[in-house]
């Protein structure tokens, strides 16, 4: 896939004819605070800037991805036959729909099964991650769950992402296993690994062939967006597609 954007390739092992990338902050044209290569639409951005932004990375995808409008719930939308796209994550098993959603520190994650016949992406913030869309996009998959490959994109890194004793809870009361993905940081804070807890409720459902993860949005300044680190900041994409 030849570009001019700087994009991260899933080092997953997925059928060939199964596409994806993420985005980074680098190639486009809006300046800061969006600089550069800012694709959501509800920032702040000129409009005409995310525009340019978009054709760009439509010249790398065989038709326009599906852009949702995301709510930190755990709706999944089916490509080809919802027209309701306020969604958190999206499923296509046709050739040519393109499967994407924005992030910022949220973690994106992106889906296929060993025979490539279906593809999805979820965006996961701590409270899709809780309420469970992983775990919905992997049932609206309709796939067995070890069939299924996941690979996580980029996301704010357990160094940096601190919550409150409600969001340890909301996990643990789910899982106690998720306990070990915070570390005590002050009275009442913790930093969660929020690749840590991915994995863990993948887990849970049988999705066990879990790849990425690693990066950290708010550290890596110079490759990522980060809400967190910046308030007023751009969007990357994580996208995926059948050939």
């Amino acid at each position: 896939m030849d570009c001019t954007v700087e994009v991260i390739r899933p080092d997953w092992p997925a059928p060939a004819w199964v596409r994806a990338c993420m985005t980074t902050r680098a190639g486009g044209v809006s300046p800061a605070p969006w600089a550069s290569f800012n694709l959501g639409d509800h920032v702040g951005d000129d409009p005409a800037h995310v525009a340019a932004n978009r054709a760009q990375l439509r010249a790398l995808l065989p038709a326009e991805p599906v852009w949702l409008t995301q709510v930190h719930g755990t709706r999944v939308a089916e490509l080809g036959r919802d027209t309701d796209f306020r969604a958190d994550a999206c499923v296509a098993r046709a050739g040519g729909q393109v499967c994407a959603v924005l992030t910022a520190d949220c973690l994106p994650v992106l889906f296929c099964d060993r025979a490539g016949r279906v593809v999805a992406a979820a965006h996961a913030g701590w409270r899709g991650l809780a309420a469970g869309v992983l775990e919905a996009t992997v049932s609206a998959m309709r796939v067995p769950p070890g069939e299924i490959l996941a690979w996580m994109g980029a996301a704010i890194g357990p160094q940096a992402f601190e919550v409150g004793d409600e969001v340890r809870a909301a996990f643990v009361a789910q899982h106690a296993a998720a306990a070990s993905a915070f570390v005590s940081h002050a009275p009442g804070k913790w930093l969660a690994d929020i690749y840590a807890l991915a994995r863990l409720r993948l887990g849970a459902v049988g999705v066990h062939a879990v790849h990425g993860g690693g990066r950290c949005t708010f550290g890596e300044a110079d490759a990522f967006f980060s809400y967190r680190r910046d308030g007023v900041t751009g969007r990357m994409a994580a996208l995926v597609w059948l050939e």
